[in-house]
């Protein structure tokens, strides 16, 4: 079984850790630990690698040379054309990690935490000719839990691998599950956050308002400004309301922290970021710093 690889270097490594045959390995454009191991590793194969500005010229020759019977992605950060998944005799398989078809796209885990999904996972499927619409083979579920988006991507790449592996070796056995369509009713499309995805509404719940943090953090955080200071949210939780009268999106600087008012309660900042150095503050550095500012008053609303 000659197989054609896209993806981070950690799911060649552990195809080839599985005694698969690598004839054509490209590599996403996303720093990521593995790839002078991997280069080590590979014998005659092709190796290329678009951090390191490969083009889509040299993917066709290399595709055409080898001739894969199959194809293989694993967190590939473009749509593969066509053309190279008709170099192939079985067509190509990726894992997408989501429960498709929700949360199609670049973002799941932003999309999966901020609509409330108590449940995502991975999904294996059959690639075709769109972004993440092929014929499902086979999933693996997770619960999200209380994961920033960060912690569940994390989260999803033990399951994720475990599919790549289990599609190469049920490929290299000829005994490939048959693939259920996708329904295009069910389908929602996860997109990088963008506009008010970025923000949020103060007279929202608590518990809607730690969800879009959650979802946000740590990269990029929500940014407020308090007392003139800009920052960028990244951990946050639920706490009383202060004794002062405040409206949803006042913020009330103490000794304790910063507790910014909610439709039904209030949240205390944990963690956030400078805006211009990128300084990493806890919420009682983040309290101090804004009490220089203002220290008798409560900040402005947010």
């Amino acid at each position: 079984m000659k197989v054609a690889y896209f993806g981070l270097p950690l799911g060649a490594l552990a195809l080839l850790r599985d005694g698969h045959a690598l004839g054509v390995v490209v590599l996403s454009p996303v720093p990521a630990p593995g790839r002078r191991r991997l280069a080590r590793l590979l014998d005659s194969a092709a190796l290329l690698d678009f951090l390191q500005g490969a083009e889509e010229q040299a993917v066709d020759l290399a595709l055409r040379m080898y001739g894969p019977d199959l194809l293989l992605s694993w967190f590939w950060t473009r749509r593969l054309p066509e053309a190279w998944l008709g170099c192939t005799r079985f067509g190509g398989y990726n894992v997408h990690p989501s429960l498709l078809p929700r949360h199609r796209g670049p973002n799941p885990y932003f999309a999966a935490i901020d609509a409330g999904d108590s449940i995502t996972g991975v999904t294996l499927h059959r690639l075709d000719a769109h972004y993440d619409t092929g014929p499902v083979v086979a999933t693996a579920s997770l619960p999200v839990g209380e994961r920033n988006a960060w912690q569940l991507a994390r989260a999803l790449d033990r399951p994720s691998l475990r599919l790549l592996r289990d599609a190469a070796r049920w490929a290299s056995e000829g005994r490939l599950p048959p693939a259920q369509a996708q329904s295009e009713q069910e389908a929602t499309w996860a997109g990088e956050p963008e506009g008010d995805q970025l923000r949020l509404d103060w007279r929202w719940s608590t518990e809607r308002i730690l969800r879009r943090i959650r979802a946000l953090a740590p990269v990029p955080g929500l940014a407020l400004a308090i007392h003139g200071i800009d920052f960028f949210v990244t951990q946050a939780r639920a706490t009383s309301v202060p004794a002062l009268a405040l409206e949803p999106g006042e913020a009330a600087v103490t000794d304790g922290g910063v507790v910014i008012r909610t439709a039904d309660g209030a949240i205390a900042i944990e963690r956030a970021v400078h805006a211009d150095t990128e300084a990493d503050w806890d919420g009682a550095t983040l309290a101090s710093l804004l009490a220089e500012h203002a220290p008798r008053a409560p900040g402005p609303k947010t």
